[in-house]
């Protein structure tokens, strides 16, 4: 049976958020509990591999997830953390890799199918919402243009992706010393595609204390 694998990525410093924004509450309860509760409960996920930073390497306030196998060492970029999660992940037998943001706890099982099955079909799947706002481009405090907001999306994850074309995206990224925003753009780099679903408006990313309230009233909603 093909294993379906999510890395959650939970290494970051929250420097724009001013603290570990994963471990902020939501509700009550921990950001990241928020996700991981999701996916340990989604049926078609085998198993998770968790990254965290150093300091947390010992993992006991996650033992009671059953799907972790394995907890990482997140490195400097998000990049290196997504490397040391994969390094966990068995390739007998694993059909496909999610990796997801562990500041986005509201992420929808409905949204972690949608991704897995267009990634069996493509080899590599994004949810996305479109951009509503109007985009210029700048420079200093000159705008230089108006960019065409109808081609422009902002990503979201989980992102899906079949076990090999992630290997060899975080690879050759490796060799040429590349970084990427995200593991879709070490995929493009490759020359392969990507394919987009349609990501979710509640499936925010806490980046700022603010965040934590949009996200406690989509709760209540």
């Amino acid at each position: 049976m093909s294993k379906i694998s999510a890395i959650i990525v939970a290494a970051g410093e929250g420097k724009r958020f001013g603290d570990f924004k994963q471990h902020a509450l939501l509700k009550g309860k921990p950001v990241l509990d928020w996700c991981l509760e999701t996916f340990e409960t989604h049926s078609k996920i085998s198993e998770i591999i968790l990254v965290l930073r150093k300091g947390e390497l010992e993992g006991k306030l996650f033992r009671h997830y059953k799907k972790i196998s394995a907890i990482a060492q997140g490195g400097k970029k998000r990049q290196d953390s997504v490397v040391a999660g994969f390094m966990h992940i068995d390739p007998k037998g694993t059909e496909i890799v999610l990796v997801h943001d562990g500041a986005r706890p509201l992420v929808g099982k409905r949204l972690i199918d949608s991704v897995i099955e267009a990634a069996k079909v493509h080899g590599a799947a994004i949810p996305a919402i479109p951009i509503e706002d109007t985009v210029k481009r700048i420079e200093g405090q000159k705008v230089k243009g108006t960019e065409e907001r109808s081609v422009l999306f902002r990503a979201q994850t989980p992102q899906g992706f079949a076990y090999h074309v992630l290997k060899e995206a975080l690879e050759k990224a490796c060799m040429e010393e590349r970084l990427g925003t995200d593991e879709a753009s070490l995929v493009e780099q490759t020359g392969r595609d990507v394919f987009i679903v349609p990501g979710e408006r509640r499936n925010i990313k806490i980046t700022s204390p603010e965040d934590l309230k949009i996200a406690e009233a989509l709760l209540e909603d």
